[in-house]
């Protein structure tokens, strides 16, 4: 038995809670994570997972053992990487977790100068729209606009995250367009289910006090692709994130409306596990989307910028 490759499957599992994902993440077969978890469990003497049907999850004698047994497959990880960054290089697999809107609008180019640069960096990239821990599910690192709160994550901003209510041109022909956040009552809205107060809506008209009110969606959805097409069906008004609606709104085929009432922005921020802040293809990753994105304005948001369609002020959610 090889001791590292047990306990760095034992890991895997307790982190996913999952043998499959464990097995995808490591590229080997489930028989084999469960052959290496088997093995070790047989030289403690004891189960440290509990397995149903439905879940995996840690016993007492594995939570007592994981914690260590991150920090030691964290280290050693962490020493390889200082190994190669010293030989200048850089190599292995990074798992990434990314906001759907950002990996179909943006990222795709980034991705493929990265591997350029560092073609012995393997990337595993899953892509999804919700909120996860990337210590809990077992990610180098998660792009995401609302990071959760945890004193083993470290967060590091890339952009602002700007958002606008909008609808296309002939919907708002037939039904009218809002001239102030009240008339939103009288429209079948569609909202993201993601933000953090999604019935309580805020808003900053220009040189005023803001407005608070809330708003009631004909549909709420955590698809931001879904509620965009959504709006191009003419199915209402929708408040989008401008990563996601910029193109469109700037093709002519959404029209922004409020736009003289700011909403709350967010920040699109990297977050990873703090054990591995010093993991050298970790930050050579971060820097190179903070050296895209991370300077003036967010390409998408440039173009509605300076056609006055959505306010550059940030105001913070």
């Amino acid at each position: 038995m090889d001791r590292f490759l047990s306990i760095e499957a034992f890991v895997r599992v307790a982190q996913t809670q999952s043998f499959a994902e464990a097995a995808r993440q490591l590229r080997v077969s489930k028989s084999v994570v469960t052959t290496r978890v088997q093995q070790l469990e047989e030289m403690l003497g004891g189960s440290l997972l509990h397995r149903t049907t439905r879940a995996v999850r840690l016993s007492e004698m594995g939570q007592a053992f994981f914690r260590d047994c991150q920090e030691l497959v964290n280290r050693t990880n962490e020493i390889v990487d200082q190994m190669r960054e010293a030989r200048g290089l850089p190599a292995g697999l990074l798992r990434v977790h990314a906001l759907t809107g950002f990996v179909l609008g943006h990222l795709a180019r980034q991705l493929a100068e990265f591997q350029e640069r560092y073609p012995e960096i393997q990337l595993d990239l899953f892509v999804s729209d919700a909120v996860i821990d990337p210590v809990k599910q077992g990610f180098d690192v998660a792009l995401q606009i609302f990071p959760p709160v945890s004193e083993e994550l470290v967060s590091r901003r890339l952009f602002p995250v700007r958002r606008v209510f909008c609808a296309t041109p002939d919907y708002l022909k037939r039904h009218g367009t809002p001239k102030h956040p009240n008339d939103l009552y009288g429209h079948r809205l569609g909202l993201y289910s993601g933000y953090p107060t999604r019935d309580r809506w805020v808003f900053h008209p220009r040189d005023q006090a803001a407005l608070q009110i809330e708003l009631k969606p004909a549909l709420m959805s955590n698809s931001v692709h879904l509620l965009r097409e959504y709006a191009c069906e003419q199915a209402g008004i929708v408040c989008l994130l401008t990563l996601v609606a910029g193109e469109s709104i700037a093709r002519g085929h959404l029209k922004v409306v409020l736009g003289d009432y700011a909403l709350s922005s967010f920040w699109l921020s990297a977050v990873y596990p703090r054990t591995l802040r010093g993991a050298y293809k970790l930050r050579l990753f971060i820097e190179g989307l903070a050296a895209a994105f991370s300077v003036g304005e967010p390409p998408w948001d440039r173009a509605l910028i300076d056609k006055r369609l959505i306010n550059p002020d940030l105001l913070e959610g």
